[in-house]
């Protein structure tokens, strides 16, 4: 069995960690760490958990995270880059799911997020855990940089097409829209249900902490710099991740078929058919975020629209997921599988919730 801890176990990324690895066949949940809830039973505060979870919440200082196998970090940015140094010489393996760990360079980490990482001799060692990218990678790292939600979404919405080199890199557009729970569980006034509620809002158009995350998973897919623009928003449900993708189609080399629609549906099903939660829907599909509800699924379908006018050389990728399950601690989960060698799908083989 693998003893896993948990870092920050009473946020929305956490308590869906506890979900699912209580369910997992090859876990056992050793501690779970909280300040603020410190010897609170965690089933007292997530009744779900009754009769699944029966430990209480251990003051991090208490919480003997080094006598683990893997230890989740759940946390807001900035607490991981503080206290892996010393779990990595403890032997133990950590799964990061904040941004500590995402970007190869440094300087712009800090710029990005306004303080000076207190760990960057770590940043190469990290590997980061899109497992449709970096699987033979995944399996030897002691430090795994676990995704964003909409990095997610919009990098497997991309990437058949970047392999193939079918599109123009220059000129790449994100449109996503994301549930409440993306921004977590705290108390924030545009979160409040008389705000977010009946209501749509973008946001962080001018610059949004995921675009050099999502630009520099997309350039080492294409081996050089791309250009995109990313628009985040903010849509009146609680999970859920809705990128519409967009990209100009190269002309194919003399002698090459052409990149009609049923080359591109064939194209994304030849590329994640071996992929066990990637989902690349029959032609004309337009995956809702409710077919992923609960499920570590990423669900996406390929359109050319105006494919016979002249210059309908634009093609529009769907591509959802939950942002809580594929677009976090569902990944981390898959990781962590890929990590310690056991089928990729152990302990993650739930359906989505409908309704």
């Amino acid at each position: 069995m693998i003893r896993a801890g948990i870092v920050g176990g009473t946020g929305y990324t956490g308590v869906e960690l506890l979900r699912l690895l209580a369910q997992h066949p090859e876990v056992e949940l050793a501690t779970i760490t909280s300040r603020k809830e410190a010897g609170t039973r965690i089933d007292a505060m997530f009744p779900g958990l009754r009769g699944r979870v029966s430990l209480a919440f251990a003051a991090p200082d208490q919480a003997a995270l080094e006598r683990c196998d893997v230890v989740f970090y759940a946390t807001p940015n900035g607490v991981a880059m503080g206290e892996a140094r010393a779990l990595l010489d403890a032997g133990v393996r950590i799964i990061d799911l904040s941004a500590d760990f995402r970007l190869q360079d440094v300087a712009e980490w800090e710029r990005w997020y306004r303080t000076k990482h207190a760990a960057p001799e770590l940043i190469a060692e990290a590997v980061y855990g899109l497992c449709e990218v970096n699987r033979e990678r995944i399996r030897s790292a002691r430090l795994v940089a676990n995704p964003g939600c909409y990095p997610t979404a919009v990098q497997l919405g991309f990437l058949p097409l970047i392999e193939a080199g079918w599109i123009d890199t220059a000129h790449l557009i994100a449109d996503a829209k994301s549930g409440v729970s993306g921004a977590g569980r705290k108390s924030e006034l545009h979160l409040l249900y008389a705000e977010a509620s009946d209501n749509f809002m973008a946001y962080g158009v001018s610059g949004h902490r995921h675009w050099p995350e999502i630009r520099q998973g997309l350039a080492q897919l294409a081996g050089r710099a791309v250009g995109l623009v990313f628009t985040p928003h903010l849509t009146p449900a609680i999970r859920g991740i809705h990128a519409t993708l967009y990209a100009r189609l190269l002309a194919p080399a003399a002698g090459n078929a052409t990149r009609d629609l049923g080359a591109l549906q064939s194209l994304f099903e030849q590329r994640y058919a071996a992929e066990p939660f990637v989902d690349v829907m029959p032609a004309g599909s337009h995956p809702e975020t409710r077919a992923v509800r609960g499920a570590n699924l990423c669900r996406i379908a390929v359109h050319r629209p105006n494919e016979s006018a002249n210059g309908g050389d634009t093609i529009v990728v769907l591509s959802v997921i939950d942002n809580l399950v594929k677009g976090a601690s569902g990944q981390a989960v898959q990781n962590m599988n890929i990590m310690f060698g056991l089928p990729e799908a152990a302990g993650l083989g739930q359906l989505p919730i409908v309704p």
